[in-house]
């Protein structure tokens, strides 16, 4: 098992970690439909109230957080933990929201729509053009499943498009060093798709069902979560099912896997000094913890200049 600290406990389905320069954790808990910030000494407060089920958080250009809600989910305990049921039939549909980390306020970017037909927006990651990806992760209801895609959208309510679909419950988005190729994640695929990119909100096809290239899958009892890239050519992907970290190669090549003692390991930033400690969250424990990184992680648009 590998070695860690414990940053905070308490949480509510965490996910979506932001190390912030400062040395504050943003998480979003998913359950709790808010967007909390952890202190350095652990103590939480709330950032903002999201509603929903808030999932992926990046900071965008403005300074603002811009989440991928995905309208809700239901958990139930167990023996201690929180464990994730289902999504309520009558549950809306997720949205694209942005936050004001100085005031809290809240306010919807992109909502589903004729043109924007999500259901689960999970994950997002800024360029360097002031445009961000985002994952839509579909959704499971009873004996229904909508199918997932890829979007491309702009932070100041400009421009969306859905660039991939289908994708089967695509998860964790991330960008190269480069910025010339996007990894996603799909879940219970177990599978990371890499997109090579033209230009921004480009995609060059490759000649696959969804234009994208499987660089990797993950093992028995391994799906796939969030995921962020180091600075050693690494995806490095959070693992629910056996709890732990999957780091792939960019190319493919080769993978290690990190256990650790949360089965719903859920999501992996890079933060403190030359960031090189890993910030994860174990969303059935309502833990984050931090641990140290053999490789920097890759530096994110717009927080670590």
């Amino acid at each position: 098992m590998a070695d860690f600290r414990v940053a905070t406990t308490g949480l509510n389905f965490p996910e979506g970690p932001i190390a912030l320069p400062n040395g504050d954790v943003l998480v979003v808990e998913v359950a709790g439909g808010v967007l909390t910030r952890v202190a350095p000494d652990g103590r939480r407060s709330m950032a903002a109230r999201t509603g929903g089920g808030p999932n992926g958080a990046a900071i965008g250009p403005d300074g603002a957080c811009y989440v991928c809600n995905n309208g809700g989910i239901r958990v139930r305990q167990m023996d201690g933990l929180t464990l994730p049921v289902d999504t309520p039939p009558d549950t809306p549909p997720g949205s694209i929201q942005r936050v004001d980390l100085a005031s809290g306020k809240v306010e919807t970017l992109y909502a589903h729509g004729a043109a924007t037909p999500f259901w689960g927006p999970n994950d997002l990651v800024f360029d360097d053009a002031g445009g961000f990806w985002f994952s839509d992760f579909g959704r499971i209801a009873g004996r229904t499943q909508h199918v997932g895609s890829l979007y491309y959208a702009r932070a100041d309510g400009s421009r969306i498009e859905e660039v991939v679909h289908p994708l089967i419950t695509p998860n964790g988005v991330g960008l190269s060093a480069d910025g010339k190729s996007l990894y996603v994640a799909e879940t219970f695929t177990s599978q990371v798709i890499r997109f090579e990119l033209e230009a921004p909100g480009v995609i060059r096809r490759a000649p696959t069902r969804n234009g994208g290239t499987v660089i990797g899958r993950a093992g028995r009892d391994q799906f796939l979560d969030s995921l962020a890239l180091d600075s050693g050519g690494n995806v490095c992907v959070a693992c629910p099912g056996s709890g732990g970290i999957c780091c792939f190669a960019e190319d493919g090549s080769a993978q290690r896997y990190i256990p650790l003692p949360d089965f719903m390991t859920t999501n992996i930033c890079f933060g403190g000094p030359e960031l090189r400690t890993a910030f994860i969250t174990l969303a059935s424990t309502g833990q984050l913890i931090a641990m140290p990184w053999p490789h920097a992680g890759v530096k994110l648009h717009y927080l670590n200049r």
